[in-house]
């Protein structure tokens, strides 16, 4: 008896087993296809996979999409347009035949930070990603604390103009490279505009602040790598415009890098068994 993790991204997919719920063997990376039919056909060989013909008890997802209502047809896909419309975790669920625990990516993300890196120890923790795009999650007493609809912290508006603008179209990835012309990480380090992106950066992580009342934030995604947004500067602007709030929070940078939505998975799983 086995169990299988499986965290989806809009480039790669991680698919991972654990005997024991303690801990997981080295996961499969394969990219993720964008064609609904070969990814549903490339997750489903990983899992069996990484299985070694064990039976699978459960499986634990990460899904970068905003799910229907009821939690079985994927309703919107930024990076994945493709997957709309398809009932992804029935689909999952036929072909291993094995419970399916699906969550948000960022949420999953969170989940493993809160409970086993940077948010250790806090009982309220806000998780937020800066890579291709940007979301955040939050995580209560080690437990993903679920909402209506999904939520996408980057479509906030941080702006009155006449055309409002998302903080995702002013921080990402895909928004850094769509304005200057070059991927962030040919930018270099000391880039005068970083500056300006830590402070826009904490605009909108005070707005999710003042909202959710985080014990520790933890920053995550390709954005606040070495070359990108500086936590430091973010904290520093958090402290900058604070108004209406005792104390900005502990402000750390996440632990589990790429692995996060495996070690939340894990997490997830410990909790439905």
């Amino acid at each position: 008896m086995t169990y299988i993790l499986i965290d989806i991204g809009g480039t790669k997919t991680r698919v991972a087993a654990s005997s024991d719920l303690s801990k997981f063997d080295e996961p499969a990376i394969i990219d993720t296809p964008h064609e609904y039919a070969d990814a549903m056909s490339a997750i489903v060989a990983a899992a069996k996979d990484v299985a070694k013909g064990e039976m699978i008890a459960m499986v634990a997802v990460g899904l970068p999409v905003l799910l229907s209502h009821d939690m079985k047809t994927i309703a919107y896909a930024t990076n994945l347009p493709a997957w709309e419309g398809h009932t992804f975790p029935d689909d999952l669920e036929k072909a291993l035949g094995a419970r399916i625990v699906i969550e948000n990516d960022t949420a999953l993300v969170g989940l493993g930070e809160a409970v086993y890196g940077a948010g250790a120890g806090a009982g309220v923790v806000m998780y937020l990603t800066v890579s291709t795009g940007v979301n955040a999650a939050r995580i209560v007493g080690q437990k993903i604390d679920h909402e209506n609809h999904g939520i996408s912290t980057g479509r906030q508006y941080v702006s009155m103009g006449e055309e409002p603008q998302p903080w995702e179209s002013l921080i990402s990835g895909i928004a850094i490279q769509k304005k200057y012309g070059m991927h962030p990480k040919e930018l270099g380090k000391d880039w005068p505009a970083w500056e300006e992106l830590a402070r826009i950066t904490a605009f909108g992580v005070h707005n999710t602040m003042v909202h959710w009342s985080p014990e520790r934030i933890v920053f995550g995604g390709s954005m606040f790598n070495e070359i990108g947004i500086s936590v430091e500067r973010v904290r520093f602007h958090l402290e900058s415009i604070r108004t209406g709030y005792p104390a900005i929070p502990e402000v750390v940078h996440s632990k589990l890098e790429s692995l996060g939505g495996l070690w939340g998975g894990l997490a997830r799983l410990k909790q439905k068994s």
